[in-house]
């Protein structure tokens, strides 16, 4: 995640895209840790809907995805 320019929206979520996101507007993803949940979305269409992961489910995919 790249941690240096956080998105800040109208629903007091800090949104970081990917560092594995390519600046030539390819696939773009967007992550925000709540309070309840961590919510994933397409910084292309940020009104498009967010999908929503607990914090264990998130761990345990972040864990598996980076081996």
């Amino acid at each position: 995640m790249n941690r240096e320019q956080p998105t800040n929206a109208p629903d007091g979520l800090s949104w970081f895209k990917s560092s594995h996101s390519g600046g030539d507007g390819g696939n773009c993803v967007e992550v925000a840790a709540g309070s309840d949940a961590v919510r994933v979305r397409d910084s292309k269409d940020r009104a498009g809907g967010t999908l929503a992961f607990t914090p264990v489910a998130w761990s345990a995919f972040v864990g598996f995805a980076v081996k």
